[in-house]
């Protein structure tokens, strides 16, 4: 029997109606599909059930990948990797379907690194992905609410993001303490042109580092008072880092694109 590894931030979903339900979320019928963490193969098993052109999968705990391997033979392909360390526009020439429940200690890692990585070309059609409910909150979070912040600018420049559900602890084994949700992600195509994502980071965690405070203090740590960016924007100093939408924060970084040439 295998044992999940708490390292790994590994919880193994095996609720046959949930399994069913999220592999009938998108058409992956003849279509190239991966899947991050199928831990002992859960949903692997549904997911081949749907007849992929082919699946790939990417699992970092050596015993699991090799249990998968007995387990699946030659229907799927797995990579022995950590996520985090993959580049996945090398892994198909066609854009993939991924499936994953990512592990909890990393999965704002990983997403970041996904949006962050994609440039004009987007290497998936989809994400249909499972987050603790206090992180799916902050992804899935509009402004003038308290769980939007950096994650939710950053997951939505990108990404149309859609909550399909909540998941309680007793469809996975061992239970973890913590609800959590399953988003599915699909590309946007008229996100804001930025040229170095990580001027979106900087701009958003200096707005953000007093979240309770006004807006003039980050305003001018950034744009140093810059009246022109406050008449074009209509940006109401007064107001704190919550109060200002997503494409607000886009063209901003834009704007400090700008000044930084």
């Amino acid at each position: 029997m295998i044992k999940a590894k708490k390292s790994l931030g590994q919880n193994f979903l095996n609720d046959v109606k949930i399994l069913a339900k999220i592999v009938d979320l998108v058409n992956i019928h003849n279509k190239p599909v991966l899947e991050i963490g199928p831990g002992t193969g859960n949903l692997t098993y549904y997911i081949l059930k749907k007849k992929p052109k082919k699946l790939l999968v990417i699992e970092k705990d050596d015993v699991l990948a090799n249990n998968l391997k007995n387990k699946f033979n030659k229907q799927i392909n797995i990579l022995n990797e950590d996520v985090l360390n993959v580049d996945e526009c090398l892994l198909c020439d066609e854009r993939l379907i991924v499936f994953g429940n990512l592990p909890y200690n990393i999965s704002t890692e990983i997403l970041s690194k996904w949006v962050t990585g994609i440039n004009n070309k987007f290497w998936f059609n989809s994400l249909i992905l499972m987050f603790q409910k206090e992180v799916a909150d902050r992804i899935i979070a509009k402004f003038n609410t308290k769980n939007y912040g950096r994650l939710s600018i950053l997951s939505n420049w990108k990404l149309n993001i859609k909550k399909i559900m909540d998941v309680g602890p007793e469809s996975f084994s061992p239970k973890p303490k913590i609800k959590s949700t399953i988003l599915l992600f699909t590309p946007r195509n008229d996100f804001h042109k930025i040229k170095d994502p990580k001027n979106l980071e900087k701009v958003t965690r200096i707005f953000f580092s007093h979240r309770r405070k006004m807006l003039k203090k980050p305003f001018n740590q950034v744009f140093n008072g810059n009246q022109k960016i406050l008449e074009k924007f209509k940006i109401n100093l007064n107001l704190r880092p919550q109060n200002l939408e997503y494409d607000t924060y886009y063209k901003l970084t834009q704007e400090y694109e700008k000044l930084i040439g």
